[in-house]
């Protein structure tokens, strides 16, 4: 089942899960989109709020496996977690908001006792940068510290930019000596896409859970450089559903990521991959492909972590260049 399956991101990877030969039922709230869809692709469409949890449990009796797309996932996160862990059905998401990691640790014992598993972030930033930092993390033996940065292209959907806008108030965070800490959002710091050096700022990414649980990392800081437009101004609600398949074209993303080991040793790598919302619908619907053939551990789980480092490499034309300090 793909929860959201009518907006922006969740037609892609309904699309992408047909494709696959995948059966699939499309969700959500609303009734005649969704119906729409369903007529499209050849699927059942289920309708229902995910507000209170035996509705959830009820819709969710006969699913292996639930994709939630619905953002703002700090509305639907818990609900769909907590009512895939009653129905037992392992529970994925697309999430790059930190209240879904979160949630998946706080949920984790109670997954693993039910056999279910969470795999918040199965595409997008969070399978990008957990292969990433995982390829140069092989080179180092044991990381003691990782700074990763995602650099952002072209036009934001409609959908990740009222997520983006609701939790603009947090707090930026980094992770120090294994403890998530305040620190200051205006002290940039440079990393190199291909291009040369260019400054990121600081960002709270999930990043600081996942790479945390996947590498044991103690030290972790996450970044953001943003090309064009790509935080919209505005009004949010007039904004398109998403960009164009010619503007996801047109706009690549890449990744940074300076890993060193408790040695002292320094590993760089950087990752380049199509537009994240070309990759985010491939990656999800090919993670929820292996998970139903018998890919999964019950608990919380991270894509690279569970898949493998070389996960987003199988991913479109997705590529990962070490460069040894």
């Amino acid at each position: 089942m793909i929860y959201g399956a009518n907006g922006y991101t969740g037609r892609m990877a309904a699309a992408h899960a047909r494709a696959d030969g995948l059966g699939l039922i499309v969700a959500g709230r609303d009734e005649t989109r969704l119906a729409e869809l369903g007529r499209t692709l050849g699927a059942e469409h289920r309708v229902f709020a995910p507000d209170e949890d035996t509705v959830v449990r009820a819709a969710l009796y006969d699913v292996a496996v639930l994709l939630n797309c619905a953002g703002p996932f700090q509305r639907t996160a818990n609900p769909l977690m907590r009512g895939a862990i009653r129905a037992g059905a392992h529970c994925l998401d697309i999430a790059a908001e930190l209240d879904s990691y979160n949630l998946a640790e706080a949920h984790d014992a109670e997954a693993q006792a039910a056999g279910v598993m969470l795999l918040p972030g199965s595409g997008g930033s969070v399978a990008m940068l957990g292969s990433l930092a995982g390829r140069a993390a092989e080179r180092v033996g044991r990381p003691h510290t990782i700074r990763v940065a995602l650099h952002v292209v072209g036009a934001m959907s409609r959908g990740s930019a009222v997520s983006a806008a609701e939790n603009l108030t947090a707090n930026c965070l980094e992770r120090v000596d294994g403890l998530l800490r305040a620190r200051q959002p205006g002290t940039t710091r440079e990393f190199d896409f291909g291009s040369g050096l260019v400054p990121c700022f600081p960002v709270t990414l999930p990043e600081l859970v996942t790479l945390w649980r996947a590498l044991q990392a103690p030290n972790i800081g996450t970044f953001v450089h943003v090309s064009g437009g790509a935080f919209p101004t505005g009004d949010l609600a007039a904004l398109p559903d998403g960009p164009s398949a010619r503007e996801r074209e047109a706009n690549r993303y890449q990744a940074s990521v300076e890993v060193t080991g408790v040695g002292g040793e320094t590993v760089q790598a950087i990752l380049d991959t199509v537009n994240g919302y070309s990759f985010t619908p491939l990656a999800a619907a090919e993670a929820a492909r292996r998970v139903l053939a018998g890919e999964a551990r019950s608990g919380f789980q991270t894509p690279a972590g569970l898949f493998g480092h070389g996960f987003a490499e199988t991913i479109a034309d997705t590529t990962i260049q070490i460069l040894q300090d």
